[in-house]
């Protein structure tokens, strides 16, 4: 017996019943050996750290585009924070902690530079439309390795298209996904906003303190033990109508004070304005793009709007504000 198969056991005799295990995965659209040591899931998520668009993301903007200083969150500590809350409740629920893992770092492979700003940039001048989960998936399947995708299982890309908050998962482990993105992005968007003079603990109603807690630390803990303990041995994964309802409308209050904050948002016109530039710039000029996306048009006859999008939305911030200004700059305006 290998030791992939000897972890494979391990899975059936100690996991849930709940739970997704490795050798019951519907498995990945070409076939391949199977690795000696790692079971499906645990070698998804060594591909996705691998790759060149999971290291992209330690230079794209989370919330604020343009922080002083350097403890603010990137696109890419928000991705490690999803991963190590969901691996928390996933351990203590007994499901799969590789399949959490896998999704969580691959849920937001496919976010553009500058954050949901640079998202509705691309989603406006696309007449196919830009959604980053979709990106996501595109990212994995078509565009990583050179054209060839990373070939991953279908339970981890089911996990990271439906990630978001309307999306439906198919395995408790994507619905743990789905509930830790919401919990660090609120959780560290506070933390961020706070830090950054946009809000102080005290402007968190008291409502939501009170039930929440009145720290990261608070919140976190009250929320997790929430999830943990009304999901317990159950065939979903839920939260108490308490708990719910409170982190729901600290959500909402987040986005009325500072995901709209004009402070926070100060330099979001400008980079939806460069990017929407940068795709007409693109449509125009496709020779400018890297060979691979050249190839994707004249060989492999994709949509010239998609490739723009595919090479736009994986470049990082100071990458697209690098092309913006060898484009549209004269070399006089320069600040080298």
């Amino acid at each position: 017996m290998s030791i992939r198969e000897s972890l494979e056991e391990w899975e059936s005799d100690y996991l849930s019943e709940f739970a997704a295990l490795s050798k019951n995965s519907r498995g990945r659209d070409v076939d391949e050996p199977q690795c000696d040591i790692r079971p499906v899931y645990q070698r998804d998520r060594d591909r996705i750290l691998h790759c060149k668009s999971f290291r992209r993301l330690k230079q794209k903007t989370q919330v604020f585009l343009s922080p002083e200083g350097d403890h603010y969150r990137t696109r890419l500590t928000h991705t490690l924070e999803v991963a190590q809350t969901g691996r928390t409740i996933a351990k203590a629920l007994r499901l799969n902690e590789d399949l959490v893992e896998a999704i969580a770092l691959g849920h937001d492979l496919g976010h553009t530079p500058f954050g949901h700003a640079g998202e509705s940039a691309l989603n406006s001048v696309c007449s196919q439309g830009f959604r980053h989960y979709e990106q996501s998936i595109r990212v994995v399947e078509i565009l990583e390795k050179g054209g060839e995708g990373l070939n991953l299982t279908k339970e981890v890309r089911d996990g990271i298209l439906n990630h978001p908050t309307h999306g439906k998962p198919s395995t408790l482990e994507g619905k743990i996904v789905r509930l830790s993105d919401k919990i660090a992005y609120i959780n560290h968007d506070i933390d961020d906003a706070i830090r950054g003079h946009i809000l102080v603990e005290e402007d968190i109603p008291k409502k939501y303190r009170k039930i929440l807690g009145s720290s990261s630390k608070d919140r976190l803990n009250t929320i997790i033990h929430d999830i943990v303990r009304n999901s317990y041995a159950k065939p979903d994964i839920t939260m108490s109508f308490e708990v719910e309802k409170a982190m729901k409308e600290l959500r909402e209050f987040m986005f009325e004070n500072v995901y709209r904050n004009p402070k926070a948002k100060s330099e979001e016109i400008k980079a939806k304005s460069m990017l929407i530039e940068l795709f007409g710039y693109y449509m125009k000029h496709t020779q400018d793009m890297s060979k691979e996306y050249r190839d994707m048009i004249e060989i492999k006859n994709e949509n010239v709007e998609r490739v723009v999008c595919d090479y736009i939305a994986g470049m990082t911030d100071q990458y697209a504000m690098s092309r913006f200004a060898q484009y549209f700059m004269p070399n006089s305006w320069k600040i080298y």
